[in-house]
């Protein structure tokens, strides 16, 4: 987590050093949640290692995942998060998963130690806007062939441990059509 606070602003090791009392470790396993629907979003994690995915339920009940990240990623409900209402997703681990985590007083604390750290967490909360916008037009402008290829193109080491029926709600397509693009790629 230290690499990517430094890659984005020039901390000194003492602002750094900060976030040696904040943060604190967990560890899911697979299929465990890490948020519920209707839970507060009262942390952000930082994946170390493992996948997590954000899901809700439709109205006909279906699971449609709506986002996944991956190790050296931020992962929140974000908008609970930033609104303090409850979520309206499900956070879960698809795999072991390791997080280092800065809950709401820590990251408060952070901000009140300086300048560098609000800049950042203006940076990242512009980055997560600029991410969710490029999904969102990506659905307007790239077929589900284009989608998955995006993804490939990014995250190919981590598609294998992802079970299709997520893969193809997160494309916004069947399983089955998510074979046959896979089979046109591939």
């Amino acid at each position: 987590m230290k690499a990517i606070f430094q890659s984005i602003r020039n901390f000194s090791s003492e602002e750094l050093n900060l976030l040696d009392h904040l943060i604190t470790f967990r560890t899911l396993r697979k299929g465990d949640f890490l948020l519920t629907e209707n839970q507060v979003c009262n942390e952000i994690v930082f994946i170390k290692k493992g996948i997590l995915r954000s899901f809700f339920v439709n109205h006909k009940g279906d699971e449609i995942t709506n986002c996944f990240a991956f190790e050296n990623e931020f992962m929140a409900s974000f908008a609970s998060f930033i609104t303090k209402e409850k979520a309206e997703e499900n956070i879960q681990a698809l795999t072991d998963t390791e997080l280092q985590v800065l809950d709401r007083k820590a990251l408060e604390t952070l901000y009140e130690s300086g300048s560098n750290w609000q800049e950042t967490g203006r940076k990242l909360t512009e980055t997560e806007f600029v991410n969710l916008n490029k999904r969102m037009i990506s659905f307007q402008k790239l077929s589900a062939a284009q989608r998955y290829e995006e993804l490939y193109k990014n995250h190919q080491k981590y598609l294998q441990l992802i079970p299709l029926q997520f893969l193809a709600s997160y494309l916004g397509i069947t399983p089955r059509h998510l074979s046959r693009v896979r089979k046109a790629i591939l």
